[in-house]
């Protein structure tokens, strides 16, 4: 299903393997310090471990609380996995950057002048429905109502990656929820100012949330060695609180949730 090497979408720093093959330098892999491995059934980072979960609750050497993820694992079963899949891939990618592709759903941002257009936006795609009622079931998300869905591929063979940052917290919530599909990885945590990263697992059909302190105090990113096999990333967003108490902006608000869940949606130009 993968078209593993074509056009390169890299700028600045970024890179990936086909831009490095033309020369090109390849960029820092921001990692930094100790690295520690999150546990999903005790909520903490512990050292040493690829695996802490599995050795849960017979943990070693002195760990660090880690809040704001939510793993749910198998969120989706094999057959559903196969025919989410055949569905993005009746749809073109756009180049990314970091040796990845993309399709966007959702509306067209410009984030340094806090300004977006809801015309391009048609919503939600069809595929996505039976996952968005299936999440109101989590407590976690009970009253989660995304309005962006963006599917990423990752491919070893193009060296993807993201580099660590905060997805943006003007106009994205509290909430970050991905469904993890094809292949297992980690998702890695950094703090400025703290010599420590924290992986926390990505399990193949996972559903994560990210959220509290995870969310708003750690930056994340996926190191291009953590992507050994194809990988789709399904991330859905919901609207920040300023769109709930800026008058200028509930409107907007209303309407992006209004059509999201139309659930009629084409994929966004770049």
């Amino acid at each position: 299903m993968i078209n593993n090497m074509e056009a390169c979408g890299c700028k600045g720093i970024r890179t990936c393997v086909i831009c490095e093959e033309e020369g090109k330098l390849p960029a820092g892999s921001g990692r930094k310090g100790e690295c520690m491995y999150y546990c999903e059934y005790c909520g903490k980072a512990w050292p040493g471990s690829r695996s802490p979960w599995k050795q849960h609750p017979d943990h070693q050497d002195n760990p660090i609380d880690f809040t704001g993820i939510k793993i749910i694992q198998n969120f989706v079963s094999e057959e559903e996995e196969r025919s989410i899949c055949e569905e993005i891939y009746k749809v073109p990618f756009a180049v990314s950057q970091s040796g990845r592709r993309k399709q966007d759903y959702g509306p067209k941002v410009n984030f340094k002048k806090k300004k977006l257009k809801c015309d391009v936006f048609t919503g939600l795609p069809n595929f996505s429905e039976p996952l968005y009622q299936r999440m109101t079931e989590v407590a976690e998300l009970a009253d989660f109502t995304p309005v962006e869905l963006c599917n990423l591929e990752y491919s070893p063979l193009r060296g993807s990656a993201i580099d660590p940052h905060f997805d943006d917290f003007w106009l994205w919530g509290e909430r970050l929820v991905t469904l993890n599909l094809l292949s297992d990885t980690f998702l890695y945590f950094i703090k400025d100012g703290e010599d420590v990263e924290v992986k926390v697992p990505l399990h193949q059909r996972s559903l994560i949330v990210v959220y509290g302190p995870a969310r708003h105090s750690w930056k994340h990113g996926i190191h291009r060695e953590d992507i050994t096999g194809d990988r789709i990333a399904i991330t859905l967003r919901e609207l920040s609180k300023e769109f709930q108490r800026d008058d200028k902006l509930i409107a907007v608000g209303q309407k992006l949730k209004d059509i999201a869940l139309t659930f009629q949606g084409q994929m966004v130009g770049s």
